[in-house]
């Protein structure tokens, strides 16, 4: 069983990457071989209580892939579909 200490380690360590990576948290999961829901919970709640500079960081780079995510999977259907008609 993961002790509390180790927890806040995988905090730190998912808000690291999201911010130098400026990745998804569908991409630390994959990364790390966790589940999306355990980073979200991390990143958006656990980190608050952590460090609030880094949850501030973090919180920006999710609002702006929310932004995004519409235009991305725009772009992956167009791939998709652009790949059959070949």
């Amino acid at each position: 069983m993961e002790s509390y200490y180790d927890i806040e380690k995988r905090v730190i360590l998912f808000a690291d990457h999201i911010i130098h990576h400026n990745s998804t948290v569908r991409e630390v999961a994959k990364h790390y071989g966790i589940s999306k829901s355990t980073v979200h919970k991390d990143v958006t709640t656990r980190l608050y209580y952590l460090d609030r500079s880094r949850y501030d960081q973090v919180r920006q780079i999710l609002n702006k892939n929310k932004a995004e995510r519409h235009i991305r999977g725009g772009l992956a259907t167009k791939r998709k579909y652009e790949l059959q008609t070949e």
